[in-house]
């Protein structure tokens, strides 16, 4: 709580549900982040002219941030992250050949470490600081002063995909499955406002039964697409649904866990708008959020590969059973509640469909969590 953001000053709407998770996001890994961005009201906050909100701490480190272009933001983090991978592992080349070369007892011990702890965020930096001290001294040596000059390369870095929905679900899904699929160490955070929020709120695949936007406006008739359950498929991506305003805990246990799985991770959060028309006002959007989960709107829930590998199911059910004000937390919101005016017989239908689909995912939810399903 007390930890510096270094994301400050959005230019977003009153109430966005977007920006506490990016703020969130950088006081736990922002000095070493690398963040490809999609195009999207992410990207907006997150980069208006002349100033952008992400900035750096007291030792001159924090996020380092571009945008791409809609639906490639996961091909554009991924060539960084093979770019650093490729650099990072000539360096431990090199740090190998030193140690093969006589060298200082405190140099060796220090360039062995940072070999041991080099995929580790504490160790590679607690072991580059100290390298960054020590080698000054070893200029004469063409190997060492090689070494120093890939010094930027010393810390591990954290890299995140940002999207929304409409880039996420919809025009950027195939290169996230396809990051995905690679199983490399790089994090998809999903804002997912259920709509394509920054062109106006037109209807996406994220966009639920029932739900008015421009392109629906009397109420999709398809379900949202269920994008966890696809990554979940994989086994071996770390898979989350979160809603700070539900579960401030489970977010952070998210991000924590997301973040040190050495592999893939998936992160979808949802993220109140003012394209929902939430008439108690978009200064309530963090409780919209605990409504959304208390009726079973919107599931908490963590895949984490890592307990299969210890014979655990790695399906946890996070959020409790749904508490049947499904129909009120609907009526709460204009892109539902507008239904019932233009066309009433239509909107009785969508919600008593909507609300099967969402008893029916949950009861599949309880089932993986209990039954021990792999």
């Amino acid at each position: 709580q007390f930890k510096k953001p270094l994301f400050e000053f959005s230019g977003a709407c009153a109430g966005c549900g977007e920006t506490p998770y990016a703020k969130l996001i950088t006081q736990l890994f922002g000095e070493r982040m690398v963040i490809g961005n999609a195009t999207g009201c992410s990207s907006i906050w997150g980069g208006s002219a002349p100033a952008i909100p992400y900035c750096k701490n007291k030792d001159g480190f924090g996020p380092t941030w571009a945008n791409s272009l809609f639906e490639d933001p996961a091909e554009f983090t991924y060539g960084m992250f093979l770019g650093t991978l490729q650099q990072r592992r000539r360096l431990a080349d090199l740090m190998r050949r030193a140690l093969a070369e006589k060298v200082p007892p405190a140099m060796k011990e220090v360039l062995q470490g940072w070999l041991a702890g080099m995929e580790d965020p504490e160790l590679s930096r607690r072991y580059g600081d100290r390298l960054k001290s020590l080698l000054p001294e070893y200029f004469d040596n063409d190997l060492l002063r090689e070494i120093a000059g890939l010094s930027d390369l010393f810390n591990k870095r954290s890299y995140w995909v940002f999207a929304g929905d409409g880039a996420a679900y919809d025009i950027a899904y195939g290169g996230i499955d396809h990051v995905l699929a690679a199983n490399e160490d790089i994090n998809v955070f999903v804002f997912d406002t259920e709509v394509y929020s920054n062109t106006g709120g037109q209807s996406s695949k994220a966009t639920p039964t029932g739900s008015v936007a421009k392109f629906t406006a009397s109420g999709k008739k398809t379900p949202k697409k269920d994008l966890g359950r696809l990554a979940m498929t994989y086994g071996y991506v770390y898979v989350a649904s979160v809603a700070m305003g539900a579960d401030k805990k489970q977010l952070l246990k998210v991000l924590v866990e997301a973040e040190s799985y050495n592999g893939p991770s998936l992160i979808i959060a949802y993220a109140p708008c003012i394209n929902h028309g939430i008439k108690a006002g978009m200064g309530k959007s963090q409780r919209e959020e605990k409504h959304a989960v208390a009726c079973g709107y919107w599931p908490l829930y963590r895949f984490n590969p890592e307990l299969k590998t210890r014979g655990e199911n790695p399906f946890i059910l996070d959020s409790g059973h749904p508490d049947g004000r499904l129909q009120a937390f609907l009526a709460g919101e204009t892109r539902y509640a507008v239904l019932q005016k233009t066309f009433p017989e239509e909107s009785k239908k969508l919600k008593i469909r909507l609300e099967k689909e969402y008893k029916q995912r949950y009861e599949l939810f309880r089932r993986m969590a209990e039954d021990n399903i792999r």
